[in-house]
């Protein structure tokens, strides 16, 4: 059989199963989403565009204390994963008026620190209710349930994108997000995975698109002999209610995605130059699709996105450099390119990882498996210029220690800080929050001030 020919029903659902795992849930929308597609003004659009560092962030690296004495502590502790404090680059936090050092290949986005469009969450992770403190100072870690498998890659991960933090979730936090607000009549869906599936983006009654970081659409050109073929294939009529149906919905999908290729196509250059890793091009893709988002009909999008490679055992100083400066690289084009679009208002951007690291270095110079961990948050929208939170103490065995490595226990949790995302996204009723976030009232439904 040659690459040309569609031979078999094998090959034809090879094909069609290649495709909807390029556009992900396209074919949910159907003919109905390509009528009811409507313009939007920017003023009523908002996206969100999450950045899960996958592997764990040492973040203990990411934001170092910057005042003599609190810097000497760290540098005593970290030992040879201490960064030179003349390397940092130096933010100040006006409610503390405490100084910080930014790692130095965050160098690119540090002067949105002072513009106010970039801030930091201090010691942000998974739990299920505040642990509280003994007569020694010391957290209590037996007197509260805790999230399960604290220390796991796959467990962690899921509970940050479900917050669901005792386990058994079907949905993510995002996907949930969608569903409450309802929305509908975009030519794309809300939820839009760039990195592939993902946990956060599935609601009850929402399901994600997915799509590549190179094209919507696997059939261009139209006159390839092999989709000619397939489009004949979807214009028979099977018999059978099943196959058709589903034959239909690959259709609509194909559709779809052609649809969105072309508006992309035809949208004007953006004039800005993102990097060529993988993150960047994911933010490139996102740039894109908000750069059509009146095309699409879009009012809300929730963007999912990753960079892995935080597994740092070993090697970590040399790594760090890498990811960041991508991140960091890919955060300033991003920015630029908002914009140029005159919604940087309208975007906020985010990370989460599985957890944070070690403050202790262990013996192949990197770090194990933490806890809490600091977050990125960057946009106009954004209270920036500030850090959110309480940054931990940096003692190990101490009053933030959850053991003697300093693995620190979170002092705000994940449910409180997607909660603020939530809250300026458009979700504020009570009961639409408990929805979302099954554990905010564990907080008070308290959110820090973020957007």
């Amino acid at each position: 059989m040659t690459r040309k020919q569609l031979r078999s029903r094998r090959e034809f659902l090879r094909l069609g199963c290649r495709t909807l795992s390029t556009i992900g849930a396209a074919a949910a929308f159907g003919q109905a989403g390509l009528m009811t597609a409507r313009a939007q003004s920017s003023g009523s659009y908002k996206a969100m565009v999450c950045i899960f560092l996958f592997g764990g962030n040492d973040a203990n690296n990411m934001l170092v204390p910057n005042d003599a004495a609190t810097y000497s502590n760290y540098q005593k502790i970290r030992q040879n994963l201490a960064l030179s404090q003349a390397s940092l680059v130096a933010i100040h936090d006006p409610a503390t008026n405490a100084n910080y050092g930014l790692h130095p290949s965050f160098a690119a986005i540090a002067p949105l620190w002072a513009s106010k469009r970039l801030a930091l969450v201090a010691n942000v992770g998974t739990l299920v209710q505040p642990v509280p403190h003994g007569s020694n100072g010391l957290p209590e870690l037996n007197s509260v349930p805790l999230p399960v498998n604290l220390y796991s890659h796959s467990d962690q991960q899921t509970e940050w994108q479900s917050a669901v933090p005792q386990g058994g979730a079907t949905t993510g936090w995002s996907g949930r997000l969608a569903d409450k607000l309802a929305l509908s009549g975009s030519l794309v869906l809300p939820t839009i995975g760039i990195s592939g599936n993902a946990l956060q983006l599935i609601g009850e009654t929402t399901q994600p698109s997915t799509v590549n970081t190179s094209s919507f659409s696997l059939l261009a050109p139209a006159t390839d002999p092999g989709s000619v073929a397939l489009q004949n294939l979807l214009g028979l009529s099977s018999g059978v209610t099943l196959i058709q149906a589903a034959q239909d919905s690959l259709k609509d999908a194909i559709d779809v995605a052609q649809a969105v290729d072309a508006a992309v196509a035809s949208s004007a250059s953006l004039g800005v130059t993102f990097p060529t890793s993988d993150i960047g091009t994911q933010l490139a893709q996102v740039a894109k699709l908000i750069q059509v988002r009146a095309t699409l009909g879009a009012t809300r999008q929730i963007f999912f996105c990753s960079q892995g490679g935080y597994d740092t055992h070993s090697n970590q100083l040399a790594q760090q450099v890498t990811l960041y400066t991508n991140l960091a690289n890919a955060l300033a084009a991003f920015d630029q390119a908002m914009g140029q679009l005159t919604v940087q208002n309208n975007v906020t951007t985010f990370t989460e990882s599985d957890f944070g690291r070690t403050f202790q270095p262990n013996g192949n110079a990197g770090t194990d498996h933490g806890w809490g961990s600091h977050a990125l948050v960057m946009g106009g929208a954004v209270n920036g210029g500030n850090l959110y939170g309480k940054f931990p103490t940096l003692a190990l065995g101490g009053p933030d220690d959850s053991g003697t490595r300093g693995t620190w226990v979170p002092s705000t949790s994940e449910d409180q800080y997607g909660g603020a995302l939530a809250k300026w996204f458009g979700v504020t009723a009570q009961a639409d929050l408990d929805y979302v976030f099954p554990n905010l009232h564990q907080f008070g439904y308290q959110t820090p001030a973020i957007v």
